[in-house]
């Protein structure tokens, strides 16, 4: 759906280049959730306005549907922009304006002027984001929340194949947030849109992405399947990440000192049905090895479930214990490689 080859952004700056992004290649496909990662001043939100040329690449293609976007004269560029829905982190809804409205102004942008056909349409986005019943409030009198509903909606308006969402939870709370995720896994699963979400947590990662690209300082330092990246982040910036998603097992990581932990110290990964499966109780009680629990998590990655534990090891039989876990599908790691990566 989304190709990026050999793109990069400067911003000139009293007299001189400042880079944002490095020259990239990144693929985006057809239909799923794709996260862009980093701290503040990364790139991810010039990356992800080069999708619908909001930016201008300083070298590169940027294309979408095997369209170059980078190629297009201005009226070209608007038609395809009108397939690129976009949901701001601080709304952007017009505040002199109805809910209603503010959906409706992206169809009259595009031409459209049948009252009945823009009423209709508003109806079944305002149904789809839960908010029939104020179709005739103002944003100012909306919370959070409603207020997202309202972008997504207004995002939505034309029919999009593909929606970016530029840190579109970041100004909500927990609770919220979550109900925001959940409407967009939704959107994702019944309309089949491609979906680019830009966030500075892996925990919104974590809940609804597919795929995932880590960046730094302009960088794409990792890729790949979420569950990949975020059991097994290879990294420093996507292991940051990843413990600030999960601050008490990080915290208990920090305060256990592992090199006086007797036995080999070992990370666990299960995915899927293995999660649920009593695997380790049975090699553990079958091979004689003792075993102690240092730090774990279940959970979820969008839908699969998965669980993760450190473990310390500690009897005769540890190989014959490690290569029973790994016929069963576990994925196991040694704690020190990942704590010292040479």
């Amino acid at each position: 759906m989304i190709r990026f080859l050999d793109v990069h952004k400067s911003y000139r700056v009293d007299g001189r280049d400042v880079p944002a992004l490095q020259p990239l290649d990144l693929e985006i496909a057809d239909g799923e959730v794709f996260g862009i990662i980093g701290h503040s001043g990364a790139g991810k939100s010039t990356l992800v306005r080069l999708i619908n040329l909001l930016e201008r690449p300083s070298g590169g293609r940027v294309l979408i549907d095997d369209i170059d976007m980078t190629s297009l004269d201005e009226p070209a560029l608007r038609a395809q922009r009108r397939r690129i829905g976009m949901i701001f982190q601080h709304f952007n809804l017009l505040g002199s304006q109805t809910v209603a409205d503010n959906i409706a102004f992206p169809l009259r942008l595009a031409g459209e002027r049948d009252a009945k056909a823009i009423r209709a349409r508003v109806d079944e986005l305002l149904a789809r984001v839960g908010l029939q019943a104020h179709a005739d409030k103002y944003p100012s009198q909306l919370s959070g929340g409603q207020k997202q509903r309202v972008g997504i909606a207004r995002a939505l308006a034309n029919r999009p194949s593909i929606l970016l969402c530029d840190e579109a939870t970041s100004a909500l709370d927990p609770q919220t947030t979550g109900d925001v995720l959940a409407l967009l896994a939704e959107i994702n699963r019944e309309l089949k849109l491609t979906i680019v979400l830009i966030t500075h947590e892996m925990d919104v990662v974590r809940r609804v992405c597919d795929r995932v690209a880590v960046l730094d300082a302009g960088h794409v330092v990792e890729t790949g399947a979420v569950a990949d990246v975020f059991l097994h982040p290879r990294h420093p910036t996507t292991r940051r990440f990843v413990e600030e998603a999960l601050p008490e097992e990080a915290a208990s990581t920090r305060q256990t000192p592992y090199a006086h932990v007797p036995g080999r110290i070992l990370r666990l990964s299960f995915r899927g049905e293995a999660t649920w499966t009593p695997t380790l109780s049975r090699v553990m009680r079958d091979t004689g090895v003792d075993f102690n629990i240092l730090a774990g998590r279940i959970d979820r990655i969008k839908e699969l479930p998965y669980g993760q534990l450190t473990l310390a090891l500690d009897g005769a039989n540890v190989d014959a214990a490690l290569e029973a876990l790994r016929t069963a599908g576990i994925e196991i790691e040694e704690v020190a490689s990942l704590e010292n990566p040479s």
